[in-house]
């Protein structure tokens, strides 16, 4: 798959890559997935089926999302970053992967690739990174957590938490329907959409049974 060019759909195994888009031949796009306008999807990227990409995101080379993610309007994604099922990353969204980024070597020369090792951030199922925030190299992101908005994440997130500002800190938690989580005392919560329920023990968010 190739560049969309002339105003033509380019369709390939089910995926959609439309004009204006740049989809690296090596890329691997799964079934029902889309590609817009000014998006860059680079070498072994591996994406699974029904993502969508939006207009003016990046893809680097090597990076692994699930099945029904959404890259929203110039999110950035660097590899080597792992995207579980269902994540959802914000417009203008950071996922960093230089621990400690520099342009040249000590001695002066120019950093190749070899002089530096890249550090993924992983984000797990259902999470979601809110417009303009920057996770930093290596962090994780638990599953079904929320980073508000121009948040700066650096370090891990457990699961379910929401985490707001510079450096990011947990203000609450949530649930899978992304809503904050009313407190039942004692270490128990409750959504207030779904009416699941979760226990809070040792600083970490775990779902009960139905």
């Amino acid at each position: 798959m190739a560049r969309a060019e002339h105003g033509d759909l380019v369709v390939a195994g089910g995926a959609r890559v439309l004009p204006g888009a740049e989809v690296d031949p090596r890329a691997r796009l799964g079934a029902g997935t889309t590609v817009w306008p000014g998006a860059h999807v680079r070498e072994q990227a591996e994406l699974g089926a029904d993502c969508i990409v939006g207009r003016g995101a990046y893809v680097d080379a090597g990076v692994r999302m699930g099945d029904r993610c959404k890259l929203q309007n110039n999110a950035l994604v660097y590899a080597p970053a792992v995207l579980g099922d269902g994540v959802f990353i914000g417009p203008g969204a950071i996922l960093t992967n230089d621990v400690h980024p520099r342009a040249v070597r000590p001695d002066g020369g120019l950093k190749r690739a070899d002089d530096w090792l890249a550090a993924g951030v992983r984000v797990g199922d259902g999470a979601a990174v809110g417009a303009g925030a920057v996770v930093v190299a290596g962090v994780r992101i638990g599953a079904w957590a929320l980073v508000g908005a121009g948040a700066v994440v650096t370090r891990d997130v457990p699961d379910h938490a929401l985490v707001v500002g510079n450096p990011a800190r947990r203000t609450g938690w949530v649930g899978r329907a992304g809503v904050r989580l009313a407190s039942e005392g004692d270490g128990r919560w409750r959504c207030p959409v779904e009416d699941r329920r979760y226990a809070e023990r040792d600083g970490l968010l775990e779902e009960l049974p139905a």
